[in-house]
């Protein structure tokens, strides 16, 4: 086996989802902390008592509590090279948790074990099984009062449709709640935890037992002894046998019980994971599909953000390696903009942390410098093969508001700043024809994002902004228009046409049947809910 291929096949891609609560931040942490890559969970950085999750470094996310953007963080861990996509939970920024899906070969679904499956888990499974993405569910907060396991994972499959398979059971739950059942293992691994902290790990003695063994009696008790024994008989005699294919093509998910806050069952579903999760996938592109083991390098963009170092005004652009090998001295080829060139200070990031890299393979993240030449979605590639990945589709936002800075003597700072979040995702930024950008239509997919936007502009750009609330909530871009001229068409009272920054026409509406009068007035008229390719 080539060094090539033995890189790319120890690497493992993936993003952890779940609805905000859920544990999924703690989870994150705790895969770090078995990798070494952190010393302490909720590691300290802010001022006083303030705590707050490695993987969340811009201020507000510290100050809400609450992750607002994608972080990408790398470790090793037992031979494996593991780059984890952590993402926003809240469903205000479900557009960047898209595109982080996007760069992942697997996704691990956290779901806390007294709610079961929530809204935004639904919303961010449906894009998993859109690109049939291995999903692994990690029911979490067992040491709390929980949901009947079997009620859970038939919740699972009926909201989600996709067949289950514990791979662990729970023993009790709350206080009563003793460790699990390895499956596969045909054993019982029961915790007992102490304050004592270890390498910034909980001490944990693991105790491994035969269900069948009497001693199980006085370790977790007879009641437990006689309910597990009930549940593994029933669970052998119904469950499917497991089907390592059906779990990589994103039609069975592996179930796993436990705890991330008191590490009860983190480091067994850490190990099952590596070795079902896959390596590196084969990305579609316009010369057909790409094996993550040509050669030839080739990546492209899923996340731009600006700013993670305020100190020197930054801007970096987050790019999945999709095949071959990055070297930080190659010529590459940046095909939207049809220019070869080299990928300046090529960086692992983790979290807020970076370090410069000499070289990444196929199924890693790289951040390089943006001059501000990127889009989401663009392609970089060996300039012998030009081609194109799939676009990122740009979905429509639903709240828009006109913005305008308070001192009109800071145009300059508020079209920057504008601009290079909008170029970011985080936003969508629109203006009426024949206008410039002394105002702006702003347009996001949930309402949080226009706190984290005037936040940024205060704090990034130094600009103060006035926010003014429209009617609109429905947006469509003009993908067939029947007339000359975008202004002959016959539209409602209640309808704007504006244009995005590259100047393409588009149409608010205030409601559904403003959308379907103008289909019906304007025969040859096509609309289109999102947007492929660049970013609008």
């Amino acid at each position: 086996m080539s060094e090539l291929e033995k890189e790319i096949k120890r690497r493992r891609t993936f993003a952890i989802i779940s609805h905000p609560d859920a544990g999924k931040t703690t989870l994150t942490e705790k895969f770090l902390l078995y990798g070494g890559a952190i010393a302490q969970a909720g590691a300290v950085k802010g001022k006083k008592n303030t705590r707050h999750a490695v993987s969340d470094w811009m201020e507000i996310e510290k100050q809400r509590g609450i992750s607002v953007t994608s972080s990408v963080m790398q470790f090793q861990y037992e031979g494996f090279c593991i780059n984890i996509l952590d993402t926003p939970g809240h469903q205000d920024f479900s557009e960047d948790t898209y595109r982080t899906l996007m760069a992942a070969d697997s996704a691990v679904m956290v779901i806390d074990a007294s709610k079961g499956v929530e809204n935004q888990t639904r919303k961010l499974f449906k894009v998993c099984a859109m690109r049939h993405i291995p999903i692994f569910t990690f029911i979490n907060k067992m040491d709390r009062e929980s949901r009947n396991p079997f009620d859970l994972c038939e919740q699972i499959e009926q909201e989600l449709g996709i067949p289950t398979y514990p791979m662990n059971w729970p023993i009790g739950c709350g206080k009563e709640f003793k460790g699990v059942y390895d499956r596969t293992k045909r054993h019982i691994i029961s915790f007992t935890s102490n304050d004592e902290m270890v390498f910034g790990k909980h001490k944990i003695a693991a105790s491994e037992v035969e269900l069948s063994d009497p001693s199980l009696d006085s370790l977790i008790g007879a009641d437990l002894h006689a309910a597990l024994s009930e549940d593994i008989e029933l669970l052998d005699g119904a469950s499917e046998d497991f089907d390592l294919e059906a779990v990589r093509e994103g039609r069975l998910s592996p179930v796993f019980f436990g705890s991330a806050l008191t590490n009860f069952g983190v480091e067994p579903f850490l190990e099952s994971f590596l070795q079902m999760t896959p390596p590196p996938l084969a990305r579609n592109s316009t010369a057909g599909v790409i094996d993550p083991f040509d050669p030839n390098f080739s990546a492209f963009v899923f996340k731009i953000q600006a700013n993670m170092n305020k100190a020197h005004r930054d801007r970096i652009t987050f790019m999945r390696v999709c095949s071959g090998k990055f070297d930080k001295e190659m010529d590459v080829l940046h095909v939207r903009g049809n220019k070869k060139m080299r990928l300046s200070q090529p960086q692992q990031i983790m979290a807020q942390e970076r370090e410069i890299i000499d070289e990444a393979y196929a199924g890693d993240i790289i951040g390089v410098f943006d001059p501000g030449i990127f889009a989401i979605g663009d392609t970089v590639c060996a300039p012998s093969k030009k081609f194109e990945f799939e676009g990122i589709p740009t979905f429509a936002p639903e709240h828009f508001e006109r913005v305008r800075p308070k001192d009109t003597m800071k145009r300059k700072q508020f079209v920057k700043g504008a601009e290079q979040i909008a170029q970011e995702g985080a936003i969508q930024i629109f203006h009426e024809p024949n206008t410039g950008m002394e105002e702006v239509i702003v347009g996001v997919v949930g309402v949080l994002q226009f706190e984290v936007f005037q936040y940024r502009m205060k704090n990034e750009y130094n600009v103060d902004i006035i926010i003014e609330g429209l009617p609109y909530s429905h947006i469509r871009w003009i993908s067939k228009l029947p007339v000359d001229d975008v202004k002959k068409l016959k539209l409602s009272s209640d309808t704007k046409i504006v244009q995005d920054f590259r100047d393409n026409y588009l149409l608010l509406f205030s409601s559904e049947w403003n959308i379907r009068w103008a289909l019906e007035k304007n025969e040859g008229l096509e609309l289109a809910e999102f947007s492929r390719g660049e970013l609008q």
